[in-house]
């Protein structure tokens, strides 16, 4: 009898070891997410102005969400797809000035991944956050490439950030970012990956390459949007022509997994960050980007993954970004990072078309403090009216369904007081509470800056940069444009100016110092100090260094409030000691001998090994 139980065991082992190693290997991961890309801007959604059939081709081979809602704008959606959470509840406020960080004790996507083995790269638009440890290797991120602002003033030969370096890159933005993407594959193909490859496209400026926008320059437009008076024609084309650009390289990627026998275990995910960012045709919906209407915040979703999920299904339930994080966790087998409850569902029954109950929900959407609600059935607008979205998808016509309005606006109460308008400390850089949204500020006055101070000087990651949009001009200083992301500071003309960021710094230590500048030659010498508390440092603008603005980056004339760009150099100021602990960091000029100081794009500071000086 022993003996028999013994061989038992052994053939039970012996089963389980077959099972286990007969088992399927975990599914590799590669997300495309377009920036202002709407609805309709595909072939697949029946826009025949366009030729879309390598993002189309993960619909037919997979599954397309029919009802899929993200936010009305770039920063916000991709906080949700990275956390099955409403943005707001992880402190994303806005797209520039620091407002789109998301909170550090938020949990991402790339976290779970990371956490289970996966080699995680992402490859493109960022928009959650800079400095470390709100910068995506600090998110679940081993490998970063691209730009971390919400909008990019140079499309050609761009400088981009590597492995934490600013570097300036040959080619088109998409097709270079796409290139380290299929680098990334290439190199982490023997083992699991995750490639989040966002694009920076169709995002203004309008900057298509030539070889695309030969093909659109002239053709005639044969669907045009719900409001055609509002349509500019050429910025129509000058979207559909970057829309083939971006297929070509999603279709680039799927041939190299193709070319790896990657593809059929590898989930591709394909959707946009908003509706579209002009008015244009998108199936006659009501809104573009940065409504709370459906055409703001309609996108296509699809994925495929030929090992497991059908191909050519259509879900018409809604869903959103915020289901991205539960579904894709699930679909891998992999754990989620974090206990903060999600907003998000597990789509994955419906995705492998299983027999389910699937309960009714609401999915609200929120931009500049207007929020809109949509049920299955129903949207209710953020002037509280109410639509049929079965018989009136274009929202043509409010009906009069008093319980239904009733019912709505009161979800829309109870989620603007539990999710908008929660009072949330902010955080300082580790992660603590500051008491409120004043204090440490000593040296910062009221402005649209965000309160939570810059976290500066990391050993691990130990360039710190401050672009202009994250500081605050004061006297007469100005940025060079109205959108801040791809901004910097100009008219730097008088020793009452200076230039400031708020910083918390995490190691006490010595900081090499550099600014990313111009100076017209007839300027040069102004004498310069940098001070953050009790510490100084002075330095000299020289020398010289007045390139023209890129004129040859445009397909069409840069849309008002976008800065031209220029190729700044870097001047180094030299050494600056830095105590922890929260305090502005101020540059200012001593003296001015020609008619400006200079412009800066961004401050860097760079901490030093303890030896170092």
């Amino acid at each position: 009898m022993k003996r028999l139980g013994s061989l038992s065991m052994s053939i039970g082992f012996w089963l389980a070891m077959t099972v286990t190693s007969l088992a399927a290997p975990p599914p590799n991961l590669v997300i495309f997410l377009a920036d202002d890309a709407g609805w309709g801007d595909y072939s697949h959604s029946g826009n025949q102005q366009v030729s879309t059939p390598n993002i189309d081709s993960i619909a037919k081979g997979g599954v397309s969400l029919d009802r899929f809602f993200v936010c009305p704008v770039c920063a916000p959606t991709r906080a949700e797809f990275l956390t099955g959470r409403y943005h707001p509840r992880g402190g994303v406020r806005g797209v520039s000035t620091g407002l789109e960080r998301l909170d550090l004790d938020e949990k991402t996507l790339a976290d779970a991944f990371q956490a289970a083995g996966y080699a995680t790269g992402a490859f493109g638009k960022w928009h959650n956050g800079s400095q470390w440890p709100y910068h995506p290797t600090a998110r679940g991120f081993d490998e970063y490439f691209g730009y971390t602002a919400g909008h990019w003033g140079e499309y050609f030969d761009a400088p981009l950030e590597d492995h934490g370096e600013m570097v300036r890159t040959k080619g088109y933005i998409v097709d270079v970012c796409t290139d380290r993407a299929l680098q990334f594959i290439d190199a982490h193909q023997q083992k699991p990956f995750l490639c989040y490859v966002p694009f920076t496209t169709p995002h203004s400026p309008w900057a298509a390459p030539e070889s695309d926008w030969m093909r659109f320059r002239d053709r005639p437009l044969s669907q045009l949007a719900s409001e055609p008076d509002q349509e500019v024609p050429e910025h129509t084309r000058c979207a559909l022509a970057m829309i083939e650009n971006q297929d070509r390289n999603v279709g680039r990627v799927l041939t190299r997994l193709h070319e790896l026998k990657l593809d059929d275990n590898t989930i591709v995910i394909y959707f946009s960050d908003n509706g579209p960012n002009t008015m244009r045709w998108n199936g006659g919906m009501k809104g573009k980007k940065g409504g709370t209407d459906e055409g703001g915040v309609r996108s296509v979703c699809y994925l495929k993954w030929p090992a497991r999920l059908p191909a050519g299904l259509t879900i018409s339930q809604i869903s959103g970004a915020i289901d991205l994080l539960p579904t894709l966790t699930a679909l891998a087998g992999v754990t989620r990072v974090g206990d903060k409850p999600l907003d998000g569902r597990d789509l994955s029954p419906l995705l492998l078309n299983q027999s389910v109950d699937w309960p009714d929900r609401p999915i609200f959407s929120t931009w500049a403090g207007k929020v809109s609600v949509r049920t299955q059935h129903f949207r209710l607008d953020d002037q509280g009216q109410l639509f049929d979205m079965l018989a009136d998808p274009g929202q043509r016509t409010p009906i009069q369904d008093h319980e239904t309005t009733a019912k709505l606006t009161t979800a829309v109460e109870e989620w603007k007081r539990t999710v908008l308008n929660k009072t949330k400390p902010l955080e300082n850089s580790t992660g603590g509470a500051i008491a409120n949204s004043t204090a440490g500020r000593k040296g910062i006055s009221n402005n649209s800056v965000d309160p939570r101070p810059i976290p500066v000087g990391y050993h691990k990651f130990p360039l710190t940069m401050l672009p202009a949009r994250d500081g605050e001009p004061r006297g007469q200083v100005k940025r060079s444009s109205s959108a801040p992301n791809c901004s910097y500071f100009i008219n730097w003309t008088s020793t009452s100016d200076s230039l400031v960021w708020m910083l918390n710094v995490n190691t006490t230590g010595k900081y090499e110092v550099t600014i990313d500048y111009t100076c017209p030659e007839s300027d040069v010498g102004s004498q310069i100090e940098l001070n953050c508390g009790t510490n100084r440092l002075s330095g000299q603008v020289s020398p010289g260094w007045d390139p023209p603005l890129y004129t040859n980056q445009d397909t069409l004339p840069r849309p008002t409030g976008e800065s031209q760009m220029k190729d700044f150099r870097s001047l180094r100021v030299g050494i600056l000691h830095l105590d922890q602990g929260q305090a502005p960091l101020i540059l200012r000029a001593t003296e001015i001998p020609g008619k400006t100081v200079m412009d800066v794009r961004r401050v860097n500071l760079r901490l030093l090994p303890a030896n170092g000086s």
